[in-house]
Order: structure tokens, then sequence, then C-alpha cells
């Protein structure tokens, strides 16, 4: 914090939405009202280098935003649960004190546990801050002190997550600032000017040295449309490509064959499965929608880039590629291309996917899972996954208090998805950091179960959402301003310290003082539930792994961000797996296999159910001006996108073959649920693909968004959630009327 103007002083914060950026933010803040009155980029931050995206470049429209939840509400007697208009979600609720709510809140829990047992509560919360205090230190200890069920938090990126460490040990990769110094970029189902804009500077230098930027995505993007090239892959085949690109690299002998032979495991078994047939170019164009020559002056360009002094090729792949049914198993070969060719070894070459498992933070001290009651049945608290929550809200606990968990067709799929849950019905839900309601697959199911009059749901949020329409118990959340947290990143290398900058608004309160006060309201005597947000940075902090090595509690106050001390090579510079001693798997090499397998999503055109009643992929997007489903309730970032607001984008000739033109009222279909939207007639989209955004289901129209469509079946490995191996048809709504 430091005096810049008299009565103004600036506070140094730390952007913890769910971003691979996390930035560094320098709040201004009026002293004599308390009031923030300005938010800016660090300039000192080597990642974020003073600029703000163009969400948290607004966010004190956030901050003080007339619709914020300031105060602890519970349901009036008699209104029912379910959808509420927006502006008069409060007219459901009454407001109450904290003491009374907490005090509500804990006698419903206990008395939920004490007679249908803990596991009959589910806590289900994501990223909606991923700060370690605000997304796993006191809520943890208090879940598993309580015995409730466990989450498995697998909505966004378990099944790439685990393709890195079954490939590499850990989640790191090419820091952004190395980018600069590629020759190649390809993007690989990443958007990276709508969500990881920090790093386009980076692209941008190495573009004007001569870099070439390719995109890979079945949507033309933002950075599609930036890029030297986009290439339209069909969605779930991305896993096919990597194989035809591994077996033109292969079949050239343009493979590093001494740094296979150090530094990796597997690498002939590899190479002769990439080199049948069934990989080739030709072959794979059939499926992929990539003709053969592009996909062969791709792996070409890509082999080719770091030798003869040329620089390097560096991959960003995110999260989209996995978010198929065989989406784990696309990561890992993808993830596997930078061992082929020994791209590693080079500034600017190499692979970023998440850098999340570099961070050495004490996750156990924080969450304390030693306090874990056991189960009534004597084994510790079943596991719940969260992309199946309509499928526990509805099922489990009813016909034998058991249900499948459905797993992805793949039989590359290394671990077992398919296990069952047993025990109790979900009597009461918890949800924090997540707007539930909105982006939970298989949103009817999800719906009918939140419905449920003998379901008690409590809400921490910072508005009424979605999620709280269904809520008996509203609490009001602290926005990243008002509370002081510690955290990583999953785009960078910097270990950050976010201070408080205002008092929190109103009567909002953190995820570590709530759970804390309701620990000692449901009599747990620990003294893990006395400690605060100063203990609990200090005990994330407490590692001896070497990486944390200068990353202390009071360096990180006084200086805002500190590099991770990672090894260093004889040129001073970190390149990770340049060498064996980065590797963090068994073999302590990359691990290359089991070799991957390319089996088609069953629900695609490509799998078993393409080509019957549903014959259109459908491709429920992310909002470029929204954080998934946060920032999507306020006018600037409504207006930002009100272009998208609605749309259903579809190819022309798709548009034809079913009389659709732009403006055109259509319905879109499957057997999950039923959306309307307007259509739009592009090239957004390769033909038999349509396109539509993520919005709150209020603001929706017919009050239904695109998860309605989707399905809670599991990815091949992680677990995962399928959103984009969707099938459905399109037709104008006076057509469905008329049948």
């Amino acid at each position: 914090m430091k005096e810049v103007q008299p009565n103004t002083k600036v506070v140094h914060a730390v952007c913890t939405h769910d971003c691979p950026d996390s930035c560094g933010v320098l709040v201004t803040v009026d002293t004599l009202t308390g009031r923030a009155t300005k938010v800016q980029g660090d300039p000192s931050h080597p990642v974020t280098r003073g600029f703000l995206c163009g969400k948290v470049a607004r966010y004190l429209d956030r901050v003080y935003s007339p619709e914020r939840l300031l105060y602890p509400m519970r349901r009036k007697p008699g209104v029912p649960k379910g959808p509420l208009p927006k502006g008069q979600e409060a007219e459901a609720f009454e407001r109450v004190s904290w003491e009374a709510a907490l005090e509500l809140v804990a006698t419903k829990l206990a008395e939920v546990a004490e007679k249908f047992g803990p596991e009959s509560v589910l806590p289900y919360s994501y990223a909606g801050t991923i700060g370690q205090l605000g997304y796993g230190s006191m809520d943890r200890r208090f879940f598993h002190r309580l015995g409730a069920s466990q989450l498995d938090r697998t909505i966004c990126a378990s099944a790439g997550g685990e393709a890195l460490l079954q490939v590499y040990g850990v989640k790191l990769g090419t820091v952004p600032q190395d980018f600069a110094f590629a020759g190649m970029i390809i993007a690989w189902g990443a958007n990276i000017h709508g969500n990881n804009v920090h790093l386009w500077p980076f692209i941008e230098e190495a573009r004007r040295k001569g870099a070439r930027l390719i995109v890979i995505d079945p949507y033309r993007t933002r950075t599609a449309a930036l890029a030297d090239e986009h290439l339209a892959i069909r969605p779930g085949t991305d896993g096919l490509l990597a194989l035809a690109m591994m077996h033109v690299i292969f079949r050239e002998g343009l493979e590093d064959s001494e740094y296979l032979a150090e530094c990796t495991n597997g690498a002939e078994e590899l190479r002769v499965h990439a080199l049948r047939e069934e990989h080739s170019p030709e072959r794979a164009a059939e499926i992929t929608g990539i003709d053969a020559a592009t996909i062969e002056r791709l792996a070409l360009e890509y082999a080719r880039a770091g030798r003869d002094g040329r620089a390097p090729a560096a991959i960003r792949l995110n999260y989209g590629i996995q978010r198929s049914e065989s989406g784990g198993t696309a990561a890992r070969a993808v993830a596997m291309l930078p061992l082929i060719t020994g791209s590693w070894k080079q500034r600017g070459g190499g692979l970023l996917l998440s850098t999340s498992g570099s961070f050495p933070f004490n996750s156990k001290k924080l969450q304390m899972p030693e306090l874990m009651q056991k189960s009534p049945l004597g084994r510790a608290a079943r596991v719940v996954n969260m992309s199946e929550l309509g499928r526990a809200l509805t099922e489990l606990g009813q016909g034998g208090g058991r249900y499948e968990q459905e797993a992805g067709p793949s039989p590359a799929a290394q671990d077992d998805n398919s296990k069952r849950v047993e025990g109790p019905p979900v009597k009461a839900l918890f949800v924090y950091n997540c707007n539930a309601a909105a982006v939970a697959p298989d949103s009817t199911r999800v719906l009918e179960g939140l419905r449920r009059e003998d379901l008690f749901t409590v809400v921490h949020e910072q508005f009424f959402t979605d999620t709280t329409d269904y809520a008996d118990v509203v609490l009001p959340a602290t926005t990243f301003l008002e509370h002081k947290e510690v955290m990583g990143a999953y785009g960078h290398l910097l270990a950050q310290m976010s201070e408080q900058a205002i008092a929190p608004l109103g009567e909002a309160r953190t995820n570590v003082w709530m759970f804390a006060e309701l620990g000692r309201r449901m009599g747990f005597e620990e003294p893990a539930f006395r400690d605060g947000t100063e203990e609990l940075i200090a005990q994330a902090l407490d590692s001896e792994h070497p990486w944390f090595e200068g990353v202390t509690k009071e360096r990180l106050e006084r200086e805002g961000h500190v590099p991770l001390a990672l090894p260093v090579d004889e040129r001073g510079e970190a390149l990770p797996f340049s060498s064996r001693e980065w590797f963090r798997t068994a073999s302590g090499r990359g691990e290359l296999l089991p070799v991957p397998l390319f089996v088609a999503p069953v629900e695609s055109r490509t799998g078993l159910e393409g080509g019957g009643q549903y014959p259109l992929e459908f491709l429920p997007r992310k909002a470029d001006n929204y954080m998934n489903t946060t920032f999507a309730n306020l006018p600037v970032h409504q207006q930002m996108e009100r272009k998208s607001a609605g749309v259903l984008e579809i190819h022309a000739v798709d548009a034809g073959v079913r009389g659709i033109v732009t403006g055109d009222a259509v319905s879109v279909w499957n057997g999950r649920g039923k959306i309307s939207l307007t259509a739009r007639v592009g090239a957004s989209v390769g033909q038999g693909v349509v396109a539509a955004r993520l919005d709150w289901q209020k603001l929706s129209q017919n009050g239904a968004n695109v998860n309605a469509l989707t399905s809670e079946r599991l990815t091949d490995i992680g677990g995962g959630a399928t959103f984009y191996s969707t099938l459905v048809e399109v037709a104008k709504i006076e057509v469905v009327a008329a049948d």
C-alpha cells in the first residue's frame, strides 16, 4: 500500500477469478470515504504489464453494483423454489441477521446429518475464486469434520489436468514470456484473445519477428480471426489430428531421437502406433474435416521449427480440447508432440496448458483431511462428481441408494469413471464459488433436483443468480477487493499476495469467516476452526519445496508477487522438461505409454449416435466478456456481448436445408431439452456444427440456457464434463409449432 496523493492510497490486489492470467491489480482508494475509485493493471507484474482485460477493467461496476447481495436472507414461507425474474428476486426472501442465518444453517445441517447421515450433505463449489483461502481452506475443514459427501471438482479442467500428470507428472509448461521467442505458435482449443489476453502481447512480439500463429478450433474465435491460419477441426477429433501429425513426423524422420531416448518412455511403441495407416493424413482428413495436404504441412512446419537455427514451436493448449468424451486422450496426444520434437530444449518451445501444479502451497495444512469423519458405513465419505449434479440430486439414495457414474466410451481410459456411488440421498446442498444452476450439465435434471422441497439449499454469493432462485438461505460474499488472499496461477509462475483494498460492503463475509463461524456453531471444538486469514496464509506458505525458496509471507506483502525458484541451466534459463530432472512421472521420464487411441465420441457425427435424429454437433461456447457466468448480469458486459446474446450460429448449408435465414427464431433440441434462439447464418462454424453462448438461465429465451442440451456423460480420463460432445437438431420455431 502506498500514498499517491492526499487522501488517496494504492493497494496491491490480485484478480482471483478463474483465468490463467491471475493479474496484479492496483486499486486506488479514497481514504476519506474508503471507496475504491480506480483499478488498473500492475505495470511491475511481468505478465500483467499494466493492463487489464475488459472484464476486470470495469470491476468497480461489479463491486458497487446496486444488485450486490449485501445481507443474509432466507426464503419467505410459502414461496416455492424456482426461477425468479431478474430484479425481483429479493421479493422471495426476507432479511435476517448473520447470527440468525448461521444458527438456521447449523441447526438444519445437524438435523439432516443426524437423520440421514452426514453424507446427505453435499458441498458444491468451483473456481469463483482461485485464491488458496477462498477456493479450499476452511470450507474443506468444515465439510471434512462434518463427514459430508466430498466433491470431485471436475467441471472445467480435470481431464486435461490428468492428461498432463500422466505424460509429465506435473502441471507445468512454457511461461507466457517465452512465447515471444517462438517461431511457430499453435493455439489448440485456445481462444487467447478472449480468455488469456495477457499472453497475446508475447505472441504478437513473436509474430513481429516472423512467427506464424495457427489456430485449431471448430469455432472462429477472436483469436482465429486474428491468426495467420485457422483450421476448423470437427469437434472431438483433436486426438486423431495429433496422431496424424505424429505419423508425418515419424515417417519423415523429424523426431528428436536423442531427446526421446534420454527423456521419454515408450517412444518406439508410439512410433509404431503413429505410423499405422489409420493415422495417415488422408485417413485423418476424412474424420477431422481438415484436408490431408494441410495436415501434412502443419506437421512438417511444426517439426522443422527449431531446426537449422530457426525459432522453436510452442503450443498453447487450452481446456476446450478436453470437453469431449475422448478429451483426456486428445490432451495426452497433443501434450506428447513437444516430446517427440524435443522443442522443450529451446526457449520459446514446448507447451502450455496449466502451471497450477508448480506452486507447492501446503494444501494439506489448509484443508486438513485428517479431520475427515467416517461415514456410518465405516468408510471415508463418498465422493460425488460435480459434473453429475443432476443425477446426484435426483437419483442418489433412490431405488437402492446408488447410481452409476457414466463414463466416456474410450478404451484408452486410464481410470475408472464408472464407480458406484452409494449412500443416502442428498438432503442438504451448500453452494459457494459457483452458479451451479447455470453451469452444470443437463440442467433440466439439475433444476428438477434443486426444486425439491425436501432439499435444504444454502448459497453463498455476491448476486442473486440462477442458483439463489432455488435457495432456502442466501449469504452475501465478498469480492476480491474486500479480503486478503494468497495465490498462484495456472498461466504463469508468480506467487502473489492480494491485500484487502476496501471494507466488505454491507454484511458481505469471506468463505473463511463463514465456515469457521459455522464450525463453531456446529460444536466443532478443534483449534483449526479458530484460524483466521493471517494464520491460513502462513500455513499455505509453509512449504520446504525448493521452488518456494524465497517465497515468504513478508516478501509477498512487501513486493506483491514473487517468481518461483525453478532450476536453471548453464545459461540461467528455466526450461521445463529440457532434461530429465523436470519430470515427475513414476518412470522419471515423459510418459508416452499407453499409446493414445482415437475413439470417436459416442455423441458426435462420427460416433455411434451420429447421423440419427440429432445430426448437428453443438458447441455451448463461453462468452468473451463473461467469466463462465460471472459478469453476465452486469449491463456493461451484456452490452459488450450484445451481438452474441441469444444467438445460434449456423453454417449456410445447414441453414439452407432447414429454410433458416439470419434473424429467424429457431428451436434447438435433443432428448434432454430444448432452447429457443435467434439464428445467425455465417462462417463462424463449419458445416454440421452449430454454436451458442452460455448465459444465465433467467437471461436466456424461455428461461433455458445451453446446458439444457448437454449431458452428464464423463470424459475418458479425469471424469470431466463433456460439454462439446452434444448432438442436436434445429428448426424454425414456426415449423416446430406446425409439427
